[in-house]
């Protein structure tokens, strides 16, 4: 069992557990997801504090209104670049060190629990983006640093109970589980390339090889947290991610969303993000959720480091 510290006597997760998007509002959020433009009124429905220290926010997955988990990095030796752009070791930086935390709030931004996942002095502990398949959280946690290790774990939402699943010789973030066919897909350093693991294999076998790595053809921004939708009538049965991101253009860091086929990285469709929260930090830095509320999209987004705030925003017709 991990670390786990509880400040209620609530339960973690509610039950029954809900239907992931695949499951239940996938297409209805693809559908959507066209009305959204550069024009596109964000009106916003809430702005939550989140209690305590949430170090460096990840990724979320909303079980309902009023339970949150959000994947974060604690960062106690920050990774400093090698002098003159040095590489050692295929990366630029060194290790640092930290702890990897998932944490459960409700909805009124309490705490309900604070698990470390890692162990002082492992090398891989930054948390990545997260996904929900419906029983399990699926997540990463790799070196801070590209170009160097990570893994995948999957998480029991009741008890938080992680399972180290895949080990992989690349950094990993933003991760989405196909419950379809069985697979995984995550993402490395920036986003640049999407490698995918059959689970099946990762149950036969400790030494999972890939089934494919693509690369990443959009260059608009840098996916941090992603949610998979199903395959898409819409899309003539792609399979489809919703990614959240930014990118650091000429000075300006640029905020997305994007439609993805996980096949192929290719974007189907992407819209700017130029909301921001009261720190000044665009909405879509690290973790993002969505649903539907009266033919609506919602979004979730919670960007600001160490003092957090959960922002709601509706996109209007």
């Amino acid at each position: 069992m991990p670390e786990t510290t509880c400040n209620t006597s609530e339960s973690l997760a509610p039950t029954p557990l809900p239907a992931p998007h695949a499951a239940s509002d996938g297409e209805q959020i693809i559908e959507l997801f066209q009305t959204l433009s550069r024009s596109t009124v964000w009106e916003k429905i809430a702005s939550i504090p989140f209690e305590g220290d949430t170090f460096e926010p990840e990724g979320m997955v909303r079980l309902g209104d009023d339970r949150y988990i959000i994947s974060c990095g604690d960062y106690t030796e920050r990774t400093k670049k090698y002098m003159n752009g040095e590489i050692i070791d295929g990366t630029d930086r060194t290790a640092g060190q930290g702890f990897a935390h998932l944490m459960v709030y409700n909805g009124e931004g309490e705490r309900i629990a604070d698990t470390v996942i890692t162990k002082e002095g492992e090398r891989e502990y930054h948390n990545g983006g997260i996904d929900y398949d419906g029983q399990f959280i699926w997540g990463t946690v790799g070196q801070y640093r590209p170009n160097s290790t990570a893994y995948v774990y999957r998480t029991d939402p009741t008890t938080l109970e992680t399972v180290k699943i895949i080990q992989h010789a690349d950094h990993l973030g933003g991760i989405v589980c196909n419950t379809w066919d069985n697979t995984i897909t995550a993402l490395n350093w920036g986003g640049r390339h999407a490698t995918t693991w059959d689970l099946d294999d990762a149950k036969a076998s400790g030494d999972v090889k890939p089934t494919s790595t693509v690369r990443n053809p959009s260059h608009f921004v840098d996916y941090q947290d992603c949610k998979w939708l199903g395959y898409s009538k819409l899309y003539e049965g792609k399979s489809v991610m919703l990614c959240s991101g930014v990118a650091t253009v000429g000075g300006y860091n640029l905020g997305g969303l994007a439609l993805v086929d996980v096949a192929t990285m290719t974007p189907l469709a992407e819209v700017p993000i130029a909301l921001e929260s009261s720190l000044g930090v665009r909405l879509t830095q690290n973790p993002m959720d969505v649903s539907v509320e009266d033919g609506k999209l919602r979004f979730y987004w919670m960007p600001d480091q160490h003092t957090s705030t959960l922002y709601i925003y509706e996109a209007q017709p």
